[in-house]
């Protein structure tokens, strides 16, 4: 009796396990960056070749569970962010480097564009040594050809816990296309990033 007990218990442990390995073994990839509104970050990101999926969250502070309204105090040490889930056999972590460079200001210390406060910096958050080597390459390129007189300012940093954002700001641009463009151009986004990339900048 206490064989067919452990003999079940096993069965059942051995199920959980291979349920939660199984996203591991799916054959995907993340990144995660920050570059101001994660309404933009999105957009930056999404139908690219390769990318799965794009999620708005905040990562880089000490407080769990964020809300927006914590992040948006700016005490929470977290920036806005976005995790993007990718196939690397159609594009590769570097690929997504490429664009995030073009659609941020590293320049910038302070904030992003319009937006004033640490938890709207860019930032470049790798979630293993060979991400922090590709982003530290990706860094120096930038630094190397760039056009622009300006110092890169954007760190590099160990990804700690990513935590998704409330449900109405996944997929903002198109839940509220007119409020999302609006905002874009009054924050002055798109003249900023053509004006330190050129053609480079993508929208």
């Amino acid at each position: 009796m206490k064989k067919n007990i452990f003999l079940a218990l096993f069965a059942i442990l051995f199920s959980l396990s291979a349920a939660y390995a199984a996203p591991t073994m799916s054959g995907t990839e993340t990144a995660v960056f920050a570059g101001g509104c994660f309404w933009c970050e999105e957009t930056a990101f999404e139908g690219k070749p390769g990318v799965i999926s794009v999620i708005s969250g905040y990562t880089g502070g000490n407080v769990p569970n964020p809300t927006y309204e914590d992040v948006s105090s700016g005490r929470t040490g977290h920036a806005e962010s976005v995790q993007v889930t990718f196939d690397p056999k159609k594009t590769s972590y570097a690929e997504l480097l490429k664009i995030f460079w073009v659609n941020a200001d590293p320049t910038d210390s302070g904030g992003q564009f319009c937006d004033r406060g640490n938890q709207y910096r860019s930032e470049i958050f790798y979630a293993n040594e060979d991400q922090k080597r590709q982003a530290e390459q990706s860094k120096q390129e930038v630094i190397r050809t760039k056009k622009f007189s300006a110092a890169i300012v954007t760190p590099i940093t160990a990804l700690k816990q990513f935590y998704p954002a409330e449900d109405y700001h996944q997929d903002f641009y198109k839940k509220n296309p007119i409020r999302y463009e609006t905002y874009r151009i009054g924050c002055g986004r798109d003249s900023r990033l053509k004006e330190l990339w050129g053609a480079a900048a993508s929208h």
